[in-house]
């Protein structure tokens, strides 16, 4: 059976891209590992009429949603391979299988890099974070940090201070701040912290402080870091998708790449802020997208 659509990754953007395409009548398969990129985060939020809802949650209604429409299939397992065949899509499932499609879409997303300080993991998705605008509402108004070893810090923390007038950035021995931006800082009331970081300590996934390997010690309750991002699957660059130099999958505004039948939705574009409700909607662009393309070819 020659498929209309084959979509790699079953996060937000894979899910309603699949709603889409099958509301149009196509017969899709979703293919989902299970390996999302907000495992650790308990809580997402600012989708509206789902704010505060575990990840989880969301994708079991999202894809009891899906099962109201017959040309949508969903495979539990992870695509092993990929190719173009004339006209067609060959993807190989991790059980052996082979499926044929006209599209595919990869809506893979990234993987999250963080620093490597002892501790880090056992308080990222609890009291530390990449996004104030998913999570600065939980943490307002405490004593917050910024882990930061790259030129985002400055950006960051202008943002993290709309929700806390009390925050440290700590560059982990870094100098990544020019002499203007540290001065705006320091009148800002934002501490500067250029000292490489030994250890970050607290209790059940609570931050309580930053050990510094000079012996210092920085006390937060909290705080946001940002990490380093690559693609979660080789799948782009096994079929030859031009990269941007944030090192995401360019497309069009309605998911296209430069291979075409190639389409491509979520975060493992990097430019949009990684937010369920946006990779949503870019699944759902890219969906219609899609349908444009397949109806425009029986014309």
């Amino acid at each position: 059976m020659l498929l209309d659509c084959v979509i790699i990754g079953g996060g937000p953007s894979g899910l309603n891209a699949s709603l889409v395409l099958g509301r149009a009548r196509k017969k899709v398969i979703l293919f989902d590992e299970n390996k999302p990129r907000n495992a650790v985060t308990h809580q997402s939020h600012g989708f509206i009429t789902r704010d505060g809802i575990k990840p989880s949650e969301f994708k079991r209604i999202a894809r009891e949603d899906l099962m109201n429409y017959p040309d949508i299939t969903l495979e539990n397992q992870r695509v092993t391979d990929i190719k173009k065949e004339n006209d067609a899509f060959m993807v190989r499932s991790e059980d052996g299988r082979s499926f044929r499609s006209r599209k595919v879409l990869l809506a893979t997303g990234l993987k999250d890099e963080l620093p490597a300080i002892e501790g880090i993991h056992q308080f990222y998705g609890k009291t530390l974070f990449s996004c104030p605008f998913c999570d600065g509402w939980e943490l307002r108004d405490r004593p917050l940090v910024l882990i930061s070893e790259d030129n985002r810090a400055f950006h960051m923390a202008k943002m993290i201070s709309n929700w806390s007038n009390n925050l440290a950035v700590c560059t982990n021995g870094n100098l990544i701040f020019s002499e203007e931006q540290k001065e705006l800082l320091i009148r800002k009331q934002i501490k500067v912290f250029d000292d490489e970081i030994d250890a970050l300590e607290g209790e059940s996934g609570c931050l309580a402080k930053i050990k510094f390997r000079n012996g210092n010690e920085l006390f937060r309750a909290g705080g946001f870091v940002t990490t380093g991002l690559t693609q979660a699957a080789p799948f782009a660059e096994v079929l030859g998708c031009k990269m941007n130099n944030m090192g995401g999958i360019e497309t069009d505004t309605l998911g296209r790449t430069n291979i075409e039948g190639v389409y491509a939705s979520g975060d493992n574009s990097i430019l949009a802020p990684s937010q369920l409700i946006i990779a949503a909607s870019e699944g759902s662009k890219a969906a219609i997208g899609i349908v444009h393309d397949l109806v425009n070819e029986e014309f």
